[in-house]
């Protein structure tokens, strides 16, 4: 097949997309696809016609990507390379998408997860991996999310959203110590853990810096799982527990930071509840392809929470679905033929 695999962008997860792009980029090679990563937002200003040959061109597509460092990237560097941009879209980047044969979502973040180049692809009639349009959209916005979550019984801690400028108030449900979260942000960035007012204040004045709003919801003391879900059925779980601190972006791309069990050491019984959970939010937003959905488990009642959901999940070397399907025996490259083979199902 001809391949475009998408990833960079100018969200606050540009770096992580970029080396889940570049792993799938190199598992999709070594299958025999036709294979091109592109950076959505830089795209190839100097690319010469016809651009159809790129697809056989002799060159790593790769070799310019670097491991993902301990903090989000400076995106005003990644902008002023191209000033008065008016399109996210880079240079050639739709031509391209437009001949593959499908497109490998590695985005993450805005811009690639929240709906708005799906949208663009189904009214192109362009084939692409992962979540449909709305589903992404739905996905994106945490407080979206959790109000779903709650109409399909699906239990999610208490929270609260609040706009930036407005007057709010703690409700007693929610309590200290507690979470405070840009609404449509990833891979922790804009998250912060917090155990008074003092603490609160301080935290929403930072996440505001990322989004205009920002939810603020109970903190689960306890043990933290992520479950993928691949054309509706759960995967093993796998558990997250940090050597310091909480799940954030330093923890999740830094090797070592993180100890990542799976399947992880549960009851049966629990397990199977979990990953109901997991499969049930996928369907309450209307994901067929796949997906990944965080949970935390509350240590003194037992009881399991959904966070959010992942619409499109990293494939990094840390990355929490690779290691999912490896406890099933599947190889990261076996990984992304499956992935564009239930992909594939949405255009049958």
């Amino acid at each position: 097949m001809k391949i475009v695999v998408l990833a960079g962008g100018i969200s606050t997860e540009r770096d992580v997309s970029l080396s889940s792009g570049a792993g799938i980029y190199q598992a999709l090679k070594e299958s025999g696809h036709r294979v091109i990563l592109l950076d959505v937002f830089l795209g190839l200003p100097d690319a010469q016609a016809p651009l159809e040959d790129l697809f056989d061109a002799d060159m790593d597509w790769a070799a310019s990507v670097r491991a993902v460092g301990e903090k989000a990237p400076d995106l005003s560097q990644v902008r002023a390379q191209r000033p008065n941009f008016k399109s996210l879209l880079g240079p050639n980047v739709l031509e391209l998408c437009s001949l593959c044969d499908m497109v490998f979502l590695g985005l993450h973040g805005a811009g690639g997860e929240d709906g708005r180049i799906q949208a663009l692809f189904d009214l192109m009639g362009i084939r692409y991996t992962g979540a449909g349009h709305v589903s992404s959209a739905l996905s994106m916005d945490k407080n979206i999310t959790k109000q779903l979550f709650k109409n399909a019984g699906i239990p999610t801690p208490p929270s609260v959203t609040v706009k930036k400028g407005d007057s709010w108030h703690l409700p007693d449900e929610i309590g200290f110590p507690c979470m405070v979260k840009t609404c449509c942000g990833g891979s922790s960035v804009g998250v912060y853990r917090v155990e008074d007012v003092f603490g609160l204040e301080r935290a929403l004045q930072k996440a505001f810096l990322y989004e205009d709003q920002v939810l603020i919801e109970r903190c689960i003391i306890g043990r933290e799982f992520s479950v993928a879900v691949v054309n509706q059925t759960a995967l093993p779980i796998i558990e997250i527990a940090p050597v310091n601190g909480f799940y954030d972006y330093k923890n999740k791309y830094q090797a070592g930071s993180t100890v990542e069990t799976c399947p992880a050491d549960l009851p049966e019984h629990l397990s199977a509840r979990i990953q109901k959970h997991a499969e049930d939010a996928c369907l309450c937003v209307g994901i067929k392809s796949y997906a990944r959905v965080d949970f935390m488990l509350d240590e003194q009642s037992g009881a399991d929470y959904a966070l959010e959901i992942n619409t499109l999940p990293g494939m990094t070397p840390t990355s929490l679905m690779p290691q999912e399907a490896a406890a099933l025996g599947m190889s990261y490259r076996d990984l992304c033929e499956w992935i564009l083979r239930v992909s594939m199902n949405k255009y049958m």
